[in-house]
């Protein structure tokens, strides 16, 4: 059997066993030499198919500790539809939920310029800012930093209380939500996401920043969500051009 046939092989056998939960999800994995072992190879003929299921992504190499399976996502998404973060977890069979970390009107000079600078504002009218922590079946998953104009999202419980600040804007402003303009940012580690999301410094996170606007062109929310990474997996569906 060459060499490539016993990487391959290997690289199917651990992958099986992950599959089949016989290996779970931050579990350690055998060492090299164990697995030398069991399947009567060279070390590095192990530790090339391990390289294979790294790249997958199906394992991580924690330097000096050992490997690990990683974490599934709970949830793989397209980007393409505007959507709310309700409506993505419960696409993927769980019930969303809501903690309220914080909720205040703040004055314009209390922001960043470069935030409030897209609002189309009266003279001195407040900012909402929202920190909320979004749930899926109880877990925290994702944390929100959101920002809209106290007109179209009232301080009282109908206006912020509520699992879906596009509907809330949309009632009291009677324009709806028309697009939004995305970026994705990968993230390391946030001292105050991390924190709240119960990360260590092994789980990255997504950053997904978007301004929001309505019909009239006109920005009504900007919002960073920041995702754990081991939970939620966005992708985008690209077509050709002819």
């Amino acid at each position: 059997m060459t060499q490539q046939k016993q990487i391959d092989q290997i690289a199917t056998a651990i992958r099986e066993k992950i599959e089949q939960d016989v290996y779970k999800e931050k579990e350690k994995l055998p060492t090299d030499f164990e697995l030398s072992r069991t399947f009567n190879v060279k070390r590095s003929i192990v530790q090339r198919a391990f390289h294979k299921l790294e790249e997958e992504g199906l394992i991580i190499d924690k330097y000096g500790v050992g490997r690990f399976v990683r974490s599934r996502p709970m949830l793989t998404t397209g980007i393409e539809k505007l959507s709310s973060v309700s409506s993505m977890i419960r696409e993927a069979g769980m019930e969303p939920g809501t903690i309220y970390a914080d909720v205040s009107a703040v004055a314009v000079e209390e922001l960043d310029d470069e935030i409030f600078s897209l609002f189309t504002r009266e003279d001195e009218e407040p900012i909402v800012v929202l920190k909320r922590i979004r749930t899926a079946d109880g877990e925290p998953v994702v944390y929100c930093i959101e920002y809209a104009l106290e007109k179209d999202l009232s301080m009282d419980a109908t206006g912020v209380e509520t699992d879906s600040l596009y509907e809330a804007i949309e009632t009291n402003s009677g324009i709806p939500i028309d697009c939004a303009i995305a970026e994705i940012v990968p993230i390391g580690y946030h001292e105050e996401a991390s924190s709240i999301l119960r990360c260590g410094v092994d789980i990255p996170l997504l950053a997904l920043i978007q301004r929001h606007y309505n019909e009239n062109g006109e920005m009504v929310l900007h919002s960073t969500n920041y995702f754990r990474a081991d939970k939620f997996r966005f992708q985008v569906v690209r077509k050709r051009q002819l």
